[in-house]
């Protein structure tokens, strides 16, 4: 375990959580410091392979590396920001919780294919709190002549955050988890007002993207290049980025 440790310091870069605020009820921010963000080669939507496990012995070896989104990057300051909810209990939320300013952190780029798309006219963003920053990132770097649509949920509300420029850009619900048929009802009243080319970004409950996938292509006729989707976790699979 010791060797797998030294392995993955030597391949994640070293940074510095600079600050950590506490957004809503099971949400924190915390901000990140490394001269090597101020290079990076980035766009919106990629991820950070974090290393959570280097100095907790008591931490699985399968439990070593979590994904989080990037919900900002200053790259004049060497910064970037994360939005990590901690409801799923696990050894990230863990971590997130007990870490501090000051501590070094250690991570390398994930980078993915739910990023940012310009090449649509209208959007539709669908989401729970899991996937709220990484929206919100997209949502942000989308040229100003987009329509974008929304729909952000949670079992409660007010864990639902504002962005980091403290702007609310997207619809928030109230719904529970799994709530597959309000979210398609509410697809059904949005899509007839999106216009031209159209893209939808689904994140979160590993459910609900499998099931509003079948839903675009098989409902709505959508290609699959229209439809973007991530898991970010599943209820019943532990440590799914």
């Amino acid at each position: 375990m010791g060797i797998i440790r030294n392995i993955l310091q030597r391949l994640l870069k070293e940074n510095t959580i600079e600050k950590k605020e506490k957004l809503s009820e099971s949400v924190y921010r915390i901000q990140v410091k490394g001269n090597g963000i101020k290079n990076a080669e980035f766009v919106p939507g990629y991820f950070l392979r974090v290393g959570i496990g280097l100095s907790d012995e008591s931490i699985a070896l399968q439990d070593f590396v979590r994904s989080y989104s990037v919900w900002n990057i200053d790259k004049e300051n060497g910064t970037i920001d994360l939005a990590i909810a901690t409801h799923s209990k696990g050894v990230g939320a863990k971590w997130t919780e007990e870490c501090q300013a000051g501590d070094k952190i250690y991570f390398t780029w994930k980078k993915g294919n739910f990023i940012l798309d310009e090449s649509a006219d209208s959007y539709l963003m669908i989401g729970d709190l899991s996937a709220l920053s990484h929206l919100y990132m997209i949502r942000r770097n989308l040229s100003k002549d987009k329509q974008v649509e929304s729909i952000l949920y949670s079992q409660h509300k007010d864990e639902l955050y504002t962005d980091i420029d403290g702007t609310t850009p997207f619809d928030f619900y109230e719904m529970p988890q799994n709530p597959y048929e309000s979210i398609v009802s509410k697809i059904k009243e949005i899509v007839l007002g999106m216009t031209g080319r159209k893209i939808v970004y689904i994140g979160g409950d590993s459910r609900i993207c499998v099931a509003l996938n079948q839903f675009f292509r098989r409902e709505l006729n959508w290609d699959t290049k229209q439809i973007k989707t991530k898991p970010f976790w599943n209820p019943v699979k532990k440590g799914l980025e």
